[in-house]
């Protein structure tokens, strides 16, 4: 294995707790090198999943996190002036195709149509990238797959993925998971205990009910360590919930008296 990709190998195992038959499935996915949408919202684990998944298969994993500014040479690479002249630098996607990595378009919607179509032939039986600017074709390496994230909740219609590219992959739903295993994932994430995590999680499940009416988002697991790390480092429980849940999801006043009030009931 070339040493440029052994800087993605995950060393320690990542925390991650599943819900359902999901292992199993990308496993299974990843015997067959099917590319694979993990969909679900924003902080429930997606990214976690894959990480968790690219240590067990021993794969390493290239990360690249989507927006609306990044261009198909982002991806796939471009040459660069040196001193020696110009030289062609491979981008993430070209690297992991190239070297056998797991390629990971995390919130792949906040990217350019444009710039979804180049990870087209590498989807299909083609399996290949071309690099138009170098005029060379890379063929995948066998260890080679592809994995896209979205949040189906959070897009317009603007940013929806065409039909052509959804239906290249194959599709794990993710979602917050059932009170008592989000409390298993916070207390083992954050520090707190089993009872302070159930209060985290109670909160969140109230806040998530107010999606649609004044929330765009529910408060995520992500942010529910958040507050559970500063509870374990001594912060009143308050206090963490304000800074860690309340300000950072809604600046409209009404919707942050709601939702202290949901934490003062709590703490």
């Amino acid at each position: 294995m070339s040493n440029i990709v052994d800087q993605y190998r995950i060393t320690k195992e990542p925390y991650y707790r599943a819900v359902g038959d999901e292992v199993e499935l990308y496993e299974a996915a990843y015997s067959v090198r099917m590319p694979m949408m993990l969909k679900g919202p924003t902080g429930c684990g997606k990214t976690r999943f894959v990480e968790y998944m690219a240590y067990k298969l021993n794969k390493p994993l290239i990360t690249v996190a989507c927006n609306e500014d990044m261009t198909a040479s982002d991806l796939v690479g471009r040459f660069l002036l040196s001193a020696q002249g110009t030289e062609w630098q491979d981008g993430p996607l070209a690297i992991a195709a190239r070297h056998g990595a797991i390629c990971y378009l995390d919130e792949v919607v906040e990217a350019r149509q444009d710039t979804t179509v180049v990870i087209h032939p590498l989807t299909d039986n083609r399996r290949v990238l071309p690099l138009e600017k170098k005029g060379e074709l890379v063929n995948a390496h066998p260890d080679f797959q592809i994995v896209i994230s979205y949040n189906p909740g959070y897009q317009s219609l603007m940013k929806d993925l065409k039909q052509s590219t959804k239906q290249r992959f194959g599709g794990l739903d993710f979602t917050y998971p059932e009170h008592a295993i989000e409390t298993e994932i916070v207390a083992h994430e954050s520090g707190v205990d089993a009872d302070t995590a159930g209060k985290l999680v109670s909160i969140a499940e109230r806040s998530r009910n107010l999606k649609g009416h004044g929330l765009d988002e529910g408060l995520s697991t992500r942010m529910l360590v958040y507050a559970g790390s500063l509870i374990a480092k001594g912060v009143a429980p308050l206090a963490a919930c304000r800074v860690a849940l309340v300000r950072p999801i809604t600046d409209d006043p009404d919707m942050r008296d709601a939702l202290d009030a949901a934490v003062t009931t709590f703490f």
